[in-house]
């Protein structure tokens, strides 16, 4: 098969997780991200059904707990209350972070860009279209397929000359591997641990080469 043949498209959708930058894995954790929005809302309405959703159903007993005493402290008001919210965010992200196998490292401010990935994502879902997330992954796949692409065609292929195909090895690895994670990645169910799983696997092995 050509390059310039490859279904672009596909390889952009399957590629979704290997591509998201580390930093995004800390969207669930900012105070603007959907699991605060949604905790605030749950607060302001009293109803904790909001928020389970973002949870396990094994996590919803302590969930449930927090809830109950955020929302009687809340009734004191003034910094008594800011500081109930702001208990009960925490909580609520860690038990949803350790549900994903993600660590906490506390609530993130507002205001972070993590990358046109993410915005392109979270404005599909408020769209209803996914035509902006579509054009950011095929832009991406193309990069990263015709860059690592070109790095092993630069290069020659072991032979006699072992300096040069140690050359093609050290290009020809990281390639084979990159495209292995994409492939994964799609295979998989996603989540915030597989992503991380994905992108250390990506990651270029020393003095190791497939046949």
């Amino acid at each position: 098969m050509k390059l310039a043949a490859f279904p672009a498209v596909a390889v952009a959708f399957v590629s979704l997780l290997a591509l998201v930058p580390a930093p995004a894995w800390a969207h669930c954790d900012s105070l603007d991200g959907p699991v605060v929005q949604t905790a605030r809302k749950a607060l302001d309405g009293g109803k904790v059904s909001r928020v389970l959703a973002w949870v396990r159903p094994q996590d919803e007993g302590e969930i449930k707990a927090a809830f109950a005493r955020a929302v009687a402290v809340r009734k004191a008001g003034g910094e008594a209350r800011d500081l109930a919210d702001t208990w009960f965010l925490e909580t609520l992200v860690r038990v949803h972070r350790s549900g994903e196998g993600a660590p906490y490292t506390g609530l993130k401010p507002a205001g972070q860009d993590f990358g046109p990935a993410v915005r392109a994502a979270d404005a599909a879902v408020e769209s209803g279209s996914p035509a902006e997330v579509e054009k950011v992954l095929v832009a991406s796949v193309k990069e990263g397929l015709h860059e690592r692409f070109a790095a092993v065609k630069a290069r020659k292929r072991p032979g006699d000359d072992v300096a040069a195909g140690r050359a093609w090895v050290e290009a020809y690895v990281p390639f084979v591997h990159w495209v292995e994670a994409v492939h994964g990645a799609a295979e998989g169910a996603g989540g915030h641990a597989e992503a991380a799983a994905e992108e250390s696997h990506a990651a270029p092995a020393q003095g190791h080469a497939h046949p």
